[in-house]
């Protein structure tokens, strides 16, 4: 019986030690950290390291940070770098990030991430599983609180630390990594995928994209024929496929123009194409990279980027040099680069911010103001010329100044209710608002179509005002409320600026930054917009043919506040917004902004002086004997309206 018990325990141990053994994961990556102590002296950074996976040194004295040992597969680097450009701070805080998976060492130091080793395939076998050896005897200047992965090791100051590592068969290691390395689960494999082929004389260009199963993102290469280096005989190029690199942070685009890591981010890929012991550039016909990517927001810039080693060897420089950007859709971008490098595509996270944004507010908020008075006039006059006159065209511009005195009165308060209510209150502000955005230029749609039916419809009767109501307020009602019912549409956007980026403008409106918001957005304010302002356009220049001949028309004061005011009643203002000029941004946006604030404004200067011309033709009206056409009548009518 006992030997019976025995066995089973011994069955029942085996099992368990080859589960354990089957369960056993490696080291991914190692980061050690610490706080190197140094003095006055100029500081050095003195890196040795080579193939191989005997043990990994870091050690440091008064005036250098020592990175040694035998732990890569094939990176090999004997430097000693001044770090007098990178570090003023005593006491400096520094991390060492060794990568096996990709061959990749980066050290941070300070604020600056160097990159020791840059990232390639996997070779044969890892160096990884490093665990702390024999430490090294404390000193004065030297490495203090040590850690590796936040495990403290040590808070007394020692002149350096030792690991020791072991060989581990890296395609093991990928499958283990797969599904556990930062979010990739089963959908990604987080390995460098690398191709390599001899060019030789009759090379006629190659195409080379990503392969494995479930793949997200997807990636294709067309190398061109002229690739190859004339002066050789046959070459060896390669083309690496690299995965979600950390390593990789955007931090800047050009020497002009910078980007911080928070503002931007590269895509999930990044692509090596090199030649051996060859440095290609401006090359004839450019290599083409085809990214397939997750869901890019069209207003969210993208960029075709390489990496840029010539202002810094040690520093991840993203460039847009030699480099031609391609959108295709929301979720493929082309790249056209006429040298040999890293490349990706880097997205700005964020809208562009708003230069002078203070001022455009300001602007606003006075414009609205303005409007919104301005409206209200208008509404007691139209509501008393209604009781005078039968004209159709009065109840018209009665709909459109209470829909415009709506829009002023809700865009004036928008900002305060964003930072007063929260999210709460922006869910159903940014509803409203929307709602009276829609029913405004329903309205100036409705005076275009009015105008027209006056002028080339005299002889057929125009809808009943109760029709244009119903088109005007209660047809915005329907897009709106679908939309509010899906959900997640409207609440608080923020816009960034450009002068003060940690204080943005918060207001209640439709959340842009989502995608079912994006195309809700497009599909109606974008949409109902570009109609209205081409049709503004073509009934503006109908409108002016007819009446230009007019003797009240040539007077330049008349005849230029009766076109501004026409524009304005027609919409055709709101077009200043589909101009992106990039010399005249900043004066297209201070006028769309000036401009559409005022409209209600502008509108009720415009029924001002329509009126004073109405009066002064009635005057000369009085004094003729003669009487025009029932065709001219009606252009009197719809220039008075």
């Amino acid at each position: 019986m006992k030997t019976r018990v025995a066995d089973h325990l011994t069955t029942v141990f085996f099992i368990i030690s080859l589960l354990s053994a089957g369960s056993s994961e490696h080291d991914l990556f190692l980061e050690f950290c610490g706080k190197w102590r140094h003095g006055n002296k100029p500081l050095n950074l003195d890196v040795d390291v080579s193939p191989g996976c005997e043990g990994l040194s870091v050690s440091a004295n008064e005036s250098s940070l020592f990175v040694r040992g035998k732990i890569t597969a094939e990176c090999n680097r004997t430097e000693v770098i001044s770090l007098d450009k990178y570090v003023i701070h005593p006491d400096m805080n520094f991390c060492l990030h060794w990568e096996p998976l990709l061959d990749q060492m980066m050290l941070k130091v300070g604020k600056r991430n160097l990159i020791l080793c840059p990232p390639s395939s996997p070779a044969q076998n890892c160096c990884t599983d490093l665990s702390n050896g024999a430490n090294m005897p404390e000193a004065e200047y030297g490495i203090a609180k040590g850690t590796v992965r936040n495990d403290p090791l040590q808070e007394k100051t020692l002149e350096g630390y030792n690991f020791t590592g072991q060989h581990t068969n890296c395609k093991k290691l990928c499958d283990q990594a797969k599904g556990l390395v930062r979010g990739f689960r089963d959908t990604e494999h987080p390995c460098a995928q690398r191709y390599e082929q001899e060019m030789k004389k009759d090379f006629k260009g190659k195409k080379v994209f990503t392969s494995g199963p479930k793949q997200k993102t997807f990636v294709t290469v067309d190398i061109p024929s002229d690739l190859k280096p004339p002066k050789t005989t046959k070459s060896k190029m390669s083309v690496t496929f690299l995965k979600n690199i950390s390593m990789f942070p955007a931090f800047s685009l050009s020497a002009h123009e910078t980007v911080s890591s928070k503002e931007a981010r590269t895509l999930m890929d990044v692509v090596e194409i090199s030649v051996e012991n060859e440095n290609i550039t401006d090359l004839p016909e450019p290599v083409k990279i085809f990214f397939d990517h997750e869901y890019v927001p069209w207003n969210l810039r993208r960029k075709c980027v390489s990496w840029d080693t010539h202002r810094d060897p040690l520093e991840v420089n993203w460039s847009t040099f030699g480099c031609k950007t391609k959108r295709k859709g929301s979720r493929h971008t082309e790249c056209q680069c006429d040298h040999l490098t890293y490349f990706t595509v880097l997205v700005q996270l964020e809208p562009k911010p708003v230069r002078h944004l203070l001022a455009l507010t300001a602007i606003t908020y006075v414009g609205c103001a303005a409007s919104f008075i301005s409206c209200v006039g208008l509404i007691v006059f139209f509501c008393r010329n209604r009781r005078r006159t039968k004209e159709q065209a009065v109840a018209i511009h009665l709909g459109l100044a209470l829909a415009l005195a709506l829009l002023s009165l809700l865009f004036f308060f928008t900002g305060i209710l964003a930072n007063v209510g929260g999210d709460d209150v922006c869910t159903w502000v940014g509803a409203l608002l929307h709602y009276a955005l829609l029913s405004s230029l329903t309205w100036m749609g409705i005076e275009v179509l009015n105008t027209f039916w006056l002028i080339y419809m005299v002889f057929r009767p125009s809808p009943r005002p109760y029709v244009w109501y119903l088109i005007g307020f209660v047809l915005p009602v329907v897009p709106v409320g679908i939309l509010a019912g899906v959900g997640d549409i409207y609440g608080m956007a923020e816009i960034e600026s450009d002068d003060d980026g940690d204080d943005p403008y918060r207001m209640c409106w439709m959340k842009l930054n989502e995608q079912n918001a994006l195309l809700a957005h497009c599909f109606t304010t974008m949409a109902l917009l570009a109609i209205l302002v081409s049709s503004g356009v073509v009934m503006l220049f109908l409108v002016f043919r007819e009446i230009r001949t007019r003797d009240e028309w040539k007077q330049n004061r008349v005849a230029f506040l009766s076109i501004w005011g026409l524009s304005c009643l027609f919409g055709v203002t709101w077009g200043l917004t589909f101009l992106t000029i990039e010399p005249l941004s900043d004066f297209i946006l201070f006028l769309s902004c000036f401009l559409n604030s005022f409209q209600g404004f502008f509108l009720m200067l415009r029924f001002c002086m329509m009126n004073w011309v109405r009066k002064q033709a009635s005057r000369s009206v009085l004094g003729s004997t003669s009487s025009g056409s029932v065709k001219q009548h009606m252009l009197q009518t719809s220039e008075k309206s």
